[in-house]
Protein backbone atom coordinates (compact mmCIF):
# COMPACT_ATOMS: atom_id res chain seq x y z
CA UNK A 1 0.00 0.00 0.00
CA UNK A 2 1.16 3.75 -0.88
CA UNK A 3 2.89 5.55 2.08
CA UNK A 4 2.00 8.87 0.79
CA UNK A 5 -0.92 11.01 -0.64
CA UNK A 6 0.91 11.49 -3.82
CA UNK A 7 1.83 7.66 -3.84
CA UNK A 8 -1.75 7.37 -3.55
CA UNK A 9 -3.11 9.48 -6.17
CA UNK A 10 -0.52 7.65 -8.53
CA UNK A 11 -1.54 4.23 -7.17
CA UNK A 12 -4.45 1.85 -8.21
CA UNK A 13 -6.09 2.31 -5.29
CA UNK A 14 -9.15 -0.19 -4.53
CA UNK A 15 -11.78 0.21 -2.00
CA UNK A 16 -10.74 -1.67 0.32
CA UNK A 17 -7.09 0.00 0.51
CA UNK A 18 -8.92 3.35 1.21
CA UNK A 19 -10.84 2.12 3.98
CA UNK A 20 -7.88 0.26 5.38
CA UNK A 21 -6.14 3.45 5.35
CA UNK A 22 -9.45 5.39 6.89
CA UNK A 23 -10.24 3.04 9.32
CA UNK A 24 -6.80 1.98 10.03
CA UNK A 25 -7.30 -1.94 9.57
CA UNK A 26 -5.51 -4.54 8.06
CA UNK A 27 -5.82 -7.08 5.31
CA UNK A 28 -7.04 -10.04 7.70
CA UNK A 29 -9.53 -7.40 9.28
CA UNK A 30 -11.14 -6.78 5.68
CA UNK A 31 -11.14 -10.39 5.08
CA UNK A 32 -13.04 -10.95 8.57
CA UNK A 33 -15.70 -8.46 7.80
CA UNK A 34 -16.55 -9.97 4.58
CA UNK A 35 -16.76 -13.20 5.79
CA UNK A 36 -19.29 -11.89 7.88
CA UNK A 37 -21.34 -10.16 5.58
CA UNK A 38 -20.98 -12.98 2.94
CA UNK A 39 -22.36 -15.93 5.98
CA UNK A 40 -23.99 -13.91 8.87
CA UNK A 41 -22.98 -13.95 12.58
CA UNK A 42 -20.73 -15.91 13.36
CA UNK A 43 -18.61 -16.93 16.53
CA UNK A 44 -14.76 -16.22 16.59
CA UNK A 45 -14.00 -20.31 16.72
CA UNK A 46 -16.09 -20.51 13.00
CA UNK A 47 -14.34 -17.34 11.58
CA UNK A 48 -11.49 -18.92 12.04
CA UNK A 49 -12.21 -21.56 10.57
CA UNK A 50 -13.05 -19.99 7.80
CA UNK A 51 -10.23 -18.07 7.55
CA UNK A 52 -8.20 -20.97 7.91
CA UNK A 53 -6.79 -19.11 10.91
CA UNK A 54 -6.44 -19.85 14.89
CA UNK A 55 -9.50 -18.87 16.89
CA UNK A 56 -7.36 -16.12 18.92
CA UNK A 57 -6.11 -14.80 15.67
CA UNK A 58 -10.09 -14.47 14.35
CA UNK A 59 -10.79 -12.94 17.67
CA UNK A 60 -8.18 -9.90 17.46
CA UNK A 61 -9.32 -9.12 14.45
CA UNK A 62 -12.62 -9.00 15.75
CA UNK A 63 -11.87 -6.93 18.41
CA UNK A 64 -10.51 -4.29 15.86
CA UNK A 65 -13.26 -4.41 14.14
CA UNK A 66 -15.39 -3.39 16.96
CA UNK A 67 -13.20 -1.15 17.64
CA UNK A 68 -13.64 0.67 14.19
CA UNK A 69 -17.15 0.17 14.57
CA UNK A 70 -17.73 -2.38 11.72
CA UNK A 71 -18.63 -4.99 13.96
CA UNK A 72 -20.87 -5.70 17.02
CA UNK A 73 -21.33 -8.92 18.93
CA UNK A 74 -24.58 -10.32 20.77
CA UNK A 75 -24.81 -12.59 23.47
CA UNK A 76 -26.33 -15.87 22.82
CA UNK A 77 -27.72 -17.81 25.38
CA UNK A 78 -26.74 -21.65 25.55
CA UNK A 79 -30.22 -24.02 27.00
CA UNK A 80 -28.22 -25.69 29.40
CA UNK A 81 -26.87 -23.03 31.19
CA UNK A 82 -24.01 -20.08 30.03
CA UNK A 83 -23.72 -18.24 26.99
CA UNK A 84 -21.56 -17.45 24.21
CA UNK A 85 -20.85 -14.41 21.39
CA UNK A 86 -21.79 -13.89 18.33
CA UNK A 87 -20.20 -11.21 15.66
CA UNK A 88 -22.28 -9.85 13.48
CA UNK A 89 -21.06 -6.71 10.80
CA UNK A 90 -22.72 -3.58 10.38
CA UNK A 91 -24.22 -2.74 6.53
CA UNK A 92 -21.76 -1.52 3.90
CA UNK A 93 -23.90 1.39 3.63
CA UNK A 94 -23.14 2.13 7.14
CA UNK A 95 -19.50 1.62 6.49
CA UNK A 96 -19.36 3.95 3.60
CA UNK A 97 -21.13 6.82 5.73
CA UNK A 98 -18.41 6.03 8.28
CA UNK A 99 -15.73 6.40 5.93
CA UNK A 100 -17.09 9.68 4.11
CA UNK A 101 -17.74 11.44 7.70
CA UNK A 102 -13.97 10.35 8.43
CA UNK A 103 -12.79 12.12 5.34
CA UNK A 104 -14.89 15.15 5.63
CA UNK A 105 -13.18 15.51 9.02
CA UNK A 106 -9.83 14.88 7.58
CA UNK A 107 -10.51 17.25 4.88
CA UNK A 108 -11.43 20.25 6.88
CA UNK A 109 -8.85 19.69 9.79
CA UNK A 110 -5.97 19.82 6.50
CA UNK A 111 -7.87 23.26 5.44
CA UNK A 112 -7.24 24.75 8.38
CA UNK A 113 -3.63 23.17 8.95
CA UNK A 114 -3.47 24.98 5.31
CA UNK A 115 -4.87 27.86 6.00
CA UNK A 116 -2.09 28.76 9.11
CA UNK A 117 0.43 26.92 7.40
CA UNK A 118 2.34 30.05 6.45
CA UNK A 119 1.92 31.69 10.13
CA UNK A 120 3.31 28.04 11.47
CA UNK A 121 6.39 27.97 9.48
CA UNK A 122 7.89 31.40 10.91
CA UNK A 123 7.11 30.60 14.14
Amino acid sequence: MASSIPEMLRADCKCEDMAKCVLGLKELDISTYKKLLENGPMTAEQLGDLLERERSTAYRSLQNLISAGLVYRETRSIDIGGYYYEYVAIKPARVKEMIRKTVDEWYRKMGDLIENFDKELVK
